[in-house]
């Protein structure tokens, strides 16, 4: 069964495209351009707290509180 998803953009700018799904049942995958559009870190909120989401010179990603 397909359900809609729905997301709380991190930005004041939503994402238009809907997110690839990897199998059905699965969790859908984002890529990071799409949620950093353009941009070297957001911050995203979870369960009241907030997390910053970066990139590095190397080209990782890192999630830190």
């Amino acid at each position: 069964m397909n359900r809609p998803t729905t997301s709380t953009p991190v930005s004041t700018s939503p994402v238009t495209a809907p997110a690839p799904t990897s199998a059905a049942g699965a969790a859908p995958v984002l890529s990071s351009q799409s949620v950093l559009q353009g941009r070297s870190q957001v911050a995203i909120e979870h369960n009241g707290a907030v997390y910053r989401l970066q990139t590095t010179r190397q080209g990782k990603l890192i999630l830190t509180k």
